[in-house]
């Protein structure tokens, strides 16, 4: 390696910046970096913008290898750790769901992160957690350490995320501040239930408000970054919560003053073309927007009056996840084989049950998307429209006009339909127009709430469909449930006794895996140990030998026991098969299904 002036990385006690010479010589000295490699970085000349980038982030994209075990690649976070270990100091990755965003912007302006290139990323009773690119300048500790009256710990951190998350934070902070000062209009038809009178001083920004619009920019980008599903926005007593959903846990993001939490909800309901000032009814509206990345993502908004005001919620829905496979959404083998023959009928009712979040939606949207070629008309009529997909005829069930399910149905088959989705099955009238829907040679998608797919035939007997008319039409029934799926980085083997593997087999007989997957936790799943959720199925065609079982008197055990006999497999089973084959855990299956009997 060629030599160059400059002192060694641990000589970095000076208080200078790391530099390039000390930095890729220290690396070679701990055998993650070739000679070659660094006599070759070492004659680069950096020109005037490689210099104002972190040294760290120039030389992650010089696409180095680690010389290390497994040669991987030298990528931004290896040469972190790699710096935090040089330094004597703790690695820290940062993770915006576990700051404290507006405790972390007190703690010092925003001219001083950016002199230092510091950001507090914790703040605990007797110290501070400061993350820092450069571990060997302390210049400023000692300042700060009088201000705060704090011990100051110093980890490092990823510079890039340092930058974009100090920029991305204070702009928070500073748009949440401007707009709880706005001295904007005065704020009328409030739905708290415990309203304090105080006179003079109810005031809440204009929803429109640059502070405002800025907020919900933030908002809606966080949540795209984090995965979110769904964003609530939660009024209580003094402060409204906002919280994310990601692969089915809620985490809460920030706490909005009441005042700037109105005008978000009200900024957000502009948006979705709601009406503003009705606060006591629940509303239902839609917003599409885009991602980081540019693609284009449908928001479904729903509002409900609370105790302490408006509750909103947002459904997120990722338009990839139409275009994924049935095997990626987690149908796979014997059930995905019986899947396709249910859906390869002409006509018929095929019923989707499950919870509200079990990914019935994606399900009936990836089955209609297949469906929908030139040759056929899909109809869909919804409440509300979950999803606006071009190759179909959507529909919204509207109450103040008197269009429900069922005339919407009526409507639907006047218009040449050969595929119709009836959004849900909630009343008699419904039921029936599927049924008639599907006795005139029409193929009929909906949904039901119950348990399994045996119980959806009890279902619609206690609806009052009568059973010669099931035996008829219900060609098969899908129940489903979601898993959260094991992180890929961390997850690793275990061994399962007989008893454990009955707990969740018990009362079929299955043969007890060698090994199965157990979570850990690390940073790629912000030590959750899972990322990501994927479909567990209980898929019942109606052959001639249940139709026997359907009558008047339909005797559940009994169907469901006839219906186990000719292949189907129960959820629990079907999440024992993913336990099996290393993709979730036994006590996340436990956790969304049902107990089973045979």
């Amino acid at each position: 390696m060629s030599s160059a002036n400059g002192s060694t990385i641990q000589d970095g006690v000076t208080g200078k910046p790391v530099e390039l010479a000390s930095f890729v010589r220290a690396l070679v000295r701990a055998g993650r970096l070739s000679e070659q490699d660094a006599d070759a970085l070492l004659s680069l000349r950096r020109d005037r913008d490689d210099v104002k980038k972190p040294l760290l982030a120039w030389l992650a994209e010089r696409d180095l290898v680690d010389q290390g075990p497994g040669n991987r690649a030298l990528d931004i976070e290896a040469l972190t750790r790699f710096l935090a270990e040089q330094s004597g100091q703790d690695y820290f990755r940062i993770d915006p769901l576990k700051i404290d965003v507006a405790q972390v912007t007190q703690v010092m302006s925003y001219a001083f992160t950016q002199r230092h290139n510091i950001l507090a990323v914790e703040v605990r009773p007797l110290e501070v957690l400061i993350a820092s690119t450069e571990p060997y300048i302390n210049s400023w500790e000692v300042d700060l350490e009088h201000v705060l009256q704090k011990r100051i710990r110093r980890v490092v951190a990823n510079p890039v995320e340092i930058k974009r998350l100090t920029t991305e934070f204070y702009s928070l902070a500073n748009s949440i501040s401007h707009a709880n000062k706005s001295p904007a209009r005065t704020m009328t038809g409030l739905s708290n239930l415990e309203q304090m009178l105080e006179l003079g001083n109810i005031k809440d920004p204009e929803a429109n408000d640059q502070h405002i619009v800025s907020i919900v920019d933030w908002l809606l980008q966080y949540a795209f970054d984090q995965r979110a599903s769904d964003i609530h926005i939660e009024p209580r007593r003094e402060k409204g919560n906002v919280r994310f959903r990601i692969d089915g846990v809620l985490y809460t993001v920030y706490a909005l003053p009441m005042q700037v939490m109105n005008a978000v909800t009200s900024r957000i309901k502009i948006l979705g073309r709601m009406n503003v000032a009705e606060k006591r009814r629940p509303q239902d509206g839609r917003l599409k927007t885009k991602s980081p990345s540019g693609e284009e993502i449908e928001l479904r908004l729903s509002t409900l009056p609370t105790a302490f005001g408006e509750k909103l919620v947002m459904r997120i829905f990722d338009p990839e996840v139409l275009l994924r496979p049935f095997e990626s959404l987690g149908l796979v083998g014997e059930d995905l084989q019986r899947w396709k023959s249910i859906i390869g009928h002409n006509h018929g009712i095929v019923i989707i049950t499950g919870p509200t979040g079990s990914g019935k939606t994606t399900t009936l949207y990836s089955t209609l998307k297949m469906l929908a070629t030139e040759e056929v008309n899909v109809c869909t009529i919804e409440d509300p429209i979950e999803m606006v997909e071009p190759r179909f005829n959507q529909m919204q069930v509207q109450d103040n006009i008197d269009l429900d399910f069922a005339s919407g149905v009526k409507a639907l088959l006047r218009q040449d339909p050969d595929i119709i989705m009836i959004g849900e099955v909630r009343d008699l009238d419904t039921a029936q127009m599927a049924v008639q829907a599907a006795l005139t040679g029409h193929l009929v998608f909906t949904t039901l709430h119950t348990n399994d797919a045996p119980s959806a035939i009890t279902r619609l007997l206690e609806l009052g469909v009568p059973s010669y008319l099931i035996k008829a039409t219900v060609v098969g029934v899908v129940a489903q449930r979601l898993v959260r799926v094991l992180c890929p980085h961390c997850k690793t083997e275990t061994s399962i006794s007989e008893g454990e593997w009955k707990i969740i087999t018990n009362p079929f007989k299955m043969r007890v895996p060698k090994a199965i997957s157990q979570s850990v936790g690390c940073l790629e799943c912000r030590e959750t140990g899972f990322k990501g959720r994927q479909g567990i199925y209980e898929v019942m065609p109606m052959s001639e030998a249940l139709q026997m079982y359907v009558d008047d008197k339909s005797d559940l055990p009994k169907l469901r026991q006839e219906a186990y006999k000719e292949g189907m497999h129960s959820l629990r089973l079907s999440g024992a098969l993913k336990v099996a084959t290393g993709i979730t855990t036994i006590n996340e299956v436990l956790r969304v299904t049902p107990e089973q009997t045979k």
